[in-house]
């Protein structure tokens, strides 16, 4: 059976009012929208205008909706990140023990390089450098204040050769080998070394206390004219080591004693200088200074006879 051509909604009157509003409402919009498009073709100022007085009835409910939307998904980031913090916190870890890691091996590197320029700046003012050598151990826990480095006989090293780092004086050479030699540093207790203050010049002896300080023994008996932050560069004194070295600095100052440290910490330093002695031993009798014979010294001997001062004879 056919279906009616005329649907209507009943004996309801909602449902007839709702139909009515419908059809009111289809042909208000076709009309806005005619009413529309011919402000858009003939007047289009006027429809800029109502454009933008749509533009701002929809903006705060725009903004509205887009901060409701805004927290639903921040709620659900939160929730999420509630329940990943364990994993994301153990991944921050690893990246930030691994960022620590790269630092310090850069500021190592970084304090390698300052060390090497210094070392390569000394070097080349120097002019009585033997060898550059690495040093490989220092003791101190012994009696005995000893470092060995990389250089040896083949390498030009002597027993009695100085040794110095950037910062000052280490010690000098005591034992020898093939490629490495021993280095008897300044704070052990054999070791004495010549030295001066910078600030008044007054000449003392740096003797090694065997407890990685120095013992600075000025050489005029009296009252002690240091005071603490003094330094101390070698004097030349000896023989040994050359003047102007840096060697210690003052750290307490009594009435009896003058305590200092030394400048270089040979467990920080990595290379070493090694020096020719500041004034070697004479080989051989200086020119002119032999003795002359014995019978040099001798008196003269006497004029012949009818010579000299003799009287004329009388005529």
């Amino acid at each position: 059976m056919a279906p009616p051509k005329t649907r209507r909604p009943g004996f309801s009157r909602r449902a007839q009012y709702g139909l009515f509003i419908g059809y009111v409402v289809a042909v208000g919009g076709v009309m806005l929208a005619l009413l529309l498009l011919a402000v858009r073709i003939f007047d289009p100022q006027g429809f800029a205008a109502l454009r933008g007085l749509a533009l701002d009835m929809t903006t705060p409910i725009s903004a509205g909706g887009r901060s409701v939307v805004r927290g639903v998904t921040g709620s659900g980031d939160a929730i999420s990140n509630y329940f990943m913090a364990a994993s994301r916190n153990a991944e921050l870890n690893r990246r930030l023990e691994g960022a620590e890691q790269e630092l310090i091996e850069a500021r190592a590197i970084r304090y390698e390089n300052m060390r090497l320029k210094r070392l390569l700046k000394l070097t080349g003012e120097l002019n009585d450098e033997v060898t550059t050598a690495r040093i490989v151990n220092s003791s101190f826990d012994s009696s005995r204040r000893l470092a060995t480095i990389t250089a040896g006989s083949s390498d030009g090293v002597r027993t009695g050769q100085p040794v110095r780092a950037p910062e000052g004086l280490i010690g000098r050479i005591i034992e020898v080998g093939r490629f490495a030699s021993r280095v008897l540093l300044i704070t052990d207790g054999a070791s004495n070394v010549p030295v001066r203050a910078v600030r008044n010049g007054i000449p003392a002896m740096a003797t090694g206390r065997g407890d990685g300080t120095l013992d600075i023994k000025p050489l005029e008996v009296g009252q002690n004219p240091f005071r603490q932050g003094d330094i101390f560069v070698t004097s030349g004194i000896g023989g040994i080591f050359g003047p102007n070295i840096p060697a210690a600095i003052v750290v307490r100052v009594t009435r009896e004693e003058t305590l200092a440290r030394p400048l270089a910490n040979p467990a920080r330093a990595d290379f070493a200088i090694v020096q020719n002695i500041y004034m070697a031993e004479a080989d051989a009798p200086l020119e002119g200074g032999a003795t002359p014979p014995s019978d040099a010294l001798q008196a003269p001997p006497p004029p012949p006879p009818g010579t000299g001062n003799q009287a004329a004879p009388k005529r």
